[in-house]
């Protein structure tokens, strides 16, 4: 039972994790290993399927941003497991802290990508934290929190994956201003039309511990998108 339990928390955190955010890092170093091993391994289906469990295993670590001891901890923790060698710690007073471990680490990922958004040239920190970039200037009116909006968008993890784009869709996208996320209300203000800006949003500003269900984007992300203010289709200044 013990055993189940563990094994099913930990299949949904690194599901979870495999979508969460991180900063680019070299990989720990891999095995010593003889020449051709790892291909002639890889022969039949069930060592190609084993692999692919290991490897989106191995994604789902990044939340955690292990270093190099704490990846060969890991490591070591699955060659005993496997063996059945009796735990080196208790296992059930560890493992679920498992949770509150990624969000830790994932918050300091986090900090750490706003604070270098914010030390870019002409980057701007806003009162709630989002940092807004202005990468193209334009030159027609700026909308007001009450206004429908038309823009191109793309939304990305701060691993650089892509979650969102309206310009993969082709379909630029129209809504209220006041009607979607902080970080977007207080941002897209700052635009005239013609704009596009990079935005980075602190979790507290973007969907905090509710993404929208079925989305790429974990709990408590930070979040980063490219925006273009293509028109005010909804300007109530002209009402």
């Amino acid at each position: 039972m013990r055993r189940t339990l563990l094994a099913t928390v930990a299949a949904g955190l690194l599901a979870s994790g495999a979508q969460a955010q991180g900063t680019p890092k070299a990989p720990p170093p891999a095995p010593a290993q003889p020449p051709g091993a790892a291909s002639s391994a890889l022969d039949s289906d069930d060592a190609k399927t084993i692999y692919a469990f290991g490897y989106n295993m191995g994604q789902g670590l990044e939340i955690f941003g292990l270093s190099a001891a704490e990846f060969e901890i890991f490591q070591r923790a699955l060659i005993e497991g496997n063996a059945g060698t009796p735990p080196a710690v208790e296992v059930d007073q560890y493992a679920p802290r498992l949770q509150a471990l990624a969000r830790t680490r994932q918050a300091k990922v986090g900090e750490i990508v706003l604070e270098k958004a914010a030390q870019e040239k002409g980057a701007v920190k806003l009162p709630s934290g989002v940092v807004y970039k202005e990468l193209k200037a334009g030159t027609g009116p700026s909308p007001k929190a009450t206004d429908t909006v038309s823009v191109h968008y793309r939304g990305t993890l701060t691993n650089g994956e892509e979650f969102d784009s309206s310009i993969k869709r082709n379909q630029p996208a129209e809504f209220p201003l006041n009607g979607v996320i902080k970080c977007w209300t207080e941002g897209v203000q700052k635009m005239k039309v013609g704009t596009k800006a990079k935005l980075t949003c602190p979790t507290k500003t973007a969907y905090a511990d509710r993404p929208p269900t079925g989305s790429k984007i974990p709990p408590n992300a930070v979040l980063e998108f490219e925006v273009e203010l293509l028109g005010i289709p909804g300007d109530t200044s002209r009402k």
